[in-house]
């Protein structure tokens, strides 16, 4: 694979979709200091499918990611091959292995917004988790880490463990009860994003877990850890929250 001139087609595919309306308000929306082009998601999902062949050996495919990610317009990353990045790497997530962890650790430390971090979270690093459970280890290790994507990362790739009936609900408590009391919304919204999810299948175990943290507990996550609950439930958590 010649993967410096997939990361050409790629660049030059994008860049033919440019839209500056849409980039301006993109860049708006992100609170963005990256290049943006304007090139809508799908797009930049038809794209990225299209580099990935499918006889691309793993090293070929982290190559292609990180030339990607590191494409530059005048010295400034662009946000529409970044997101192209973390697309190839999903494409063919399988081909990934438990020491391609610290490439997406570097993805993730260097992006600092949700629209790259959340995928890499769930859909990579959860991925590895899923496949590879001693990878958790290294989430117990995140989870303290001054920086909070990473923390929100440790959270996040819990959920397709969840979402498969396989969620170390052990850990997810000790990570809820490490982070309930965080002062930083994205860390807040992912534990009410993560209860949330697993409310689907255990609702017993969401109840149980909130009820005695409603006193130190945010708004943010209870309301995201109630909103598949039973009505009932719901309302009564709620309530509880509200009299605190």
């Amino acid at each position: 694979m010649d993967v410096q001139g997939a990361v050409r087609r790629v660049e030059s595919d994008l860049r033919g979709l440019a839209d500056p309306v849409r980039a301006a308000s993109g860049r708006s929306y992100l609170k963005s200091d990256l290049v943006h082009l304007g090139v809508p998601v799908p797009a930049i999902r038809k794209v990225a499918s299209g580099a990935v062949r499918w006889e691309a050996s793993r090293a070929e495919l982290v190559a292609l990611a990180g030339g990607l990610w590191t494409v530059t317009d005048g010295g400034v990353p662009v946000h529409e091959l970044r997101m192209a990045a973390i697309e190839v790497l999903m494409r063919r997530v399988t081909l990934l292995e438990a020491g391609d962890l610290p490439f997406a650790e570097r993805l993730i430390r260097a992006s600092g917004t949700w629209a790259y971090v959340d995928g890499i979270a769930v859909k990579i690093v959860g991925d590895l988790v899923l496949r590879t459970p001693a990878l958790a280890e290294v989430l117990d290790v995140w989870v303290g880490d001054e920086n909070f994507w990473i923390r929100r990362t440790a959270l996040l790739a819990l959920l397709p463990a969840i979402r498969v009936g396989r969620g170390d609900l052990d850990r997810l408590s000790h990570y809820g009860d490490e982070l309930i009391e965080e002062r930083e919304f994205f860390i807040r919204k992912a534990l009410g994003w993560v209860l949330r999810e697993l409310s689907k299948r255990d609702p017993e175990w969401v109840i149980a877990w909130v009820a005695p943290r409603v006193k130190i507990i945010s708004g943010v996550t209870m309301r995201e850890a109630v909103r598949r609950l039973p009505e009932p439930d719901a309302a009564r958590l709620l309530e509880s929250y509200r009299s605190r």
